[in-house]
């Protein structure tokens, strides 16, 4: 045999009731439950416990139930005590013992009534009392979806209306409890902490490839939405007009002369290369030399004069080209194709869609590192929104009102479904499975009101056979 969560079994024959007129678990008279069920919290070898019509029937609910049990047979016990002191006395009475024997039988009769009065509107929350078809009764397995939808519509109409919900969460003050929270170091490291978490589970949940494909789709439609040529010639002017341009031509004359002085014969042969085959070598040589040198000298001056007249050459172009990328449309329709030539070249593409995988391991490493600046800033914006709030009444005033509208359009917006959770997960439950679940957990308290009722019947009875005894005399 195997025990139920551990527990002890419960002592034969506990579940019974004779004045229930039926066994309190549904068991047959050996105790055995019907169709192969839990035994005085034992089950039968072979048979694991499992979900009851939606419930778990644990351990301490069979603990419950044998709380029940003994309750039950004290009730049962007391019934049978007033019976037999009604017994006593009526023979008392009728040999004649003197006029006590009358109360006593009177109170006795009385809690009698009490006690069976008491012990049917017990049982028939939970079954037909002696296995009668009495209307009314088995108030729990045959009303338990009337139950269920009931239940839903009180929580809908008293729990998850806008009224109820506002005036909770201002009575709770989230907003100053909230501050004085994040106001704390170990709060706030403990709130960095989860952030970097979430952010990196995020990221490890997003494919690689479909965020590439979406960003690499926003860059490439954002670019060719927008014309490029005016920015560019805004900024080239901006750029020339603060002579920011001389440094690149400086660089550029720099890197010539350097070049022309390492490839001499490089310019040579293209010089001599060109020449009519007909003049003479040595002409072509001459020719070369003259060139070279003559390059040579303008790229050095252009280097080492800032008022070269080549440099103002440039400004001048540059200048022009940066108006004409504003306002002549021929200039701006050619940069416009080169634009979508550049952005339809495969290199491109591959380079703005990488930017996602660079973008994706600098954030992991930045959330994982917890001396980052990612980490670092994060935390101090937590302690500053918590010394923000705690000084601001008005802030405060907000994110309570942004709580409370949020919790509202919930509420609001799902109540049905959320009181649908309730009637449909109440309507899935066994009937009685349901039954004996609740009256594992209320049964205990049920009982005393039969002993209540006992008690109370019988002073009754004894209040009422006393004044018609003073009233007959």
């Amino acid at each position: 045999m195997k025990r139920f969560h551990g527990e002890e079994p419960a002592a034969a024959g506990g579940g019974a009731n004779a004045a229930d007129g039926v066994m309190a678990d549904g068991a047959t008279a050996e105790g055995t439950m019907p169709d192969g069920e839990m035994r005085n919290g034992v089950m039968p070898d072979g048979v694991t416990p499992t979900p009851l019509g939606g419930f778990t029937y644990s351990a301490a609910d069979e603990e419950r139930r044998r709380g029940v049990r003994r309750m039950k047979a004290l009730a049962t016990g007391l019934l049978l005590a007033v019976a037999l002191v009604y017994a006593l006395a009526k023979w008392a009475q009728s040999a004649g013992a003197g006029g006590w024997a009358g109360y006593v039988a009177a109170a006795a009769e009385a809690g009698m009534v009490g006690a069976l009065a008491d012990w049917f509107a017990v049982t028939a929350l939970f079954r037909r009392p002696m296995g009668l078809p009495i209307p009314h009764t088995a108030i729990i397995p045959t009303k338990k979806d009337q139950l269920g939808r009931s239940l839903g519509d009180f929580v809908g109409e008293n729990f998850l209306s806008a009224d109820v919900v506002r005036v909770r969460l201002r009575s709770v003050g989230i907003g100053s409890r909230l501050a004085a929270w994040l106001a704390e170091p170990a709060h706030a490291d403990r709130v960095t902490a989860e952030l970097a978490t979430a952010l990196r589970g995020a990221l490890t949940v997003l494919r690689d490839s479909d965020v590439q494909a979406v960003v690499g789709e926003a860059i490439t439609r954002r670019a060719e939405a927008m014309e490029v040529a005016p920015g560019i010639g805004a900024l080239l002017e901006k750029v020339v007009a603060d002579g920011g341009h001389h440094r690149v031509v400086d660089l550029v004359c720099v890197r010539a002369h350097d070049w022309l002085v390492a490839h001499s014969d490089s310019v040579m042969e293209a010089v001599t290369g060109g020449a009519p085959g007909w003049t003479p070598r040595f002409v072509d040589r001459k020719v070369g030399e003259r060139v070279y040198k003559e390059l040579l000298r303008f790229v050095t001056e252009m280097r080492d004069m800032p008022a070269h007249p080549a440099r103002g050459a440039v400004d001048r172009f540059l200048a022009d080209f940066a108006r004409d990328l504003q306002s002549d449309e021929d200039t701006r329709a050619r940069v416009e194709r080169l634009k979508s030539e550049v952005l339809g070249r495969g290199e491109v593409q591959d380079v703005i869609t990488s930017v996602w995988s660079s973008v994706r391991a600098m954030i992991v490493a930045a959330a994982e590192d917890e001396r980052s600046e990612l980490r670092l800033r994060t935390r101090a914006s937590v302690l500053s929104l918590g010394a923000r709030m705690t000084a601001d009444e008005r802030l405060r005033a907000k994110v309570d009102g942004w709580l409370e509208d949020a919790a509202v359009y919930v509420v609001t917006t799902y109540r049905d479904e959320i009181t649908a959770l309730i009637t449909d997960t109440v309507a899935s439950w066994d009937a009685e499975q349901t039954s004996r679940k609740i009256e594992a957990h209320i049964g205990r308290d049920l009982q005393f009101i039969r002993i209540n009722g006992t008690v109370v019947g019988a002073l009754a009875g004894l209040l009422i056979y006393t004044a018609s005894g003073l009233l007959g005399a």
